[in-house]
């Protein structure tokens, strides 16, 4: 039997990372990648050459801009400036109902390629805030889609426990951290590789690699305990 995964693929460090993760795992990847109007569409050119350099054969991206209609974040409205760093609450990045939108109909087009998996890169432990990105969430939600639609479709997510530092490391144990590193966009103000160096997103980014780069034995070690690799 083909096993087959659909992963939610923005071009960003941890949705690059859950593809690399998951092309020796599955032997179909579909990627899906959501146009909602954005702040910065480039993230969705990126997204394609990615996954194409990667090898995956379907690769659909959804318009999905009714979402920016209805939920305000600085990520929707070019007017709200990108706060430089967020202490405490949910941040003005946050998009409101955007992980329930993008894992439901991700889970919608698995019911009809067939697909056993979505694959997500949301994670708890280092998740500035997002109240999308817990475990608690992901596992109501998948439970939701089972009954709803009567079908088993398993929602990964192999970043979920993982630090930054960790998630880099995984990137290099598939031997992919130059493209991770220079060749996704994951800053807020759309600035591929190190990124604007401002915004949550880069700061996160760029303090997780150095601690990995600084420890690598041992965030080696720790990852591979916690995926048992």
């Amino acid at each position: 039997m083909t096993r087959k995964a659909v992963i939610v693929f923005s071009g960003g460090q941890d949705s690059t990372t859950c593809l690399i993760h998951a092309l020796p795992m599955y032997d179909e990847i579909h990627c899906i990648t959501f146009d909602y109007g954005q702040r910065h569409s480039a993230e969705i050119e990126v997204a394609q050459q990615l996954s194409k350099q990667l090898g995956v054969k379907v690769h659909k991206v959804l318009d999905t801009s009714l979402l920016s209609e209805l939920a305000i974040s600085s990520l929707t409205r070019d007017h709200i400036p990108v706060a430089r760093s967020t202490v405490g609450g949910v941040p003005d990045t946050f998009v409101p109902g955007r992980n329930i939108l993008f894992l439901t109909l991700a889970s919608i087009y698995a019911y009809q390629v067939g697909a056993e998996a979505v694959i997500t890169g949301v994670c708890e432990t280092e998740s500035s805030g997002y109240p999308d990105c817990g475990d608690e969430f992901v596992k109501v939600l998948n439970n939701a889609i089972h009954l709803g639609m009567d079908y088993k479709v398993r929602i990964e997510t192999p970043l979920m426990r993982l630090n930054k530092a960790e998630t880099w490391a995984l990137a290099d144990y598939h031997e992919q951290l130059d493209l991770i590193r220079f060749h996704t966009l994951t800053c807020y103000n759309g600035i591929m590789g190190s990124g604007c160096g401002d915004c949550d997103a880069c700061a996160l980014r760029a303090k997780g690699l150095s601690e990995f780069l600084e420890g690598r034995a041992e965030v080696v070690h720790s990852l591979k305990v916690k995926l048992e690799l």
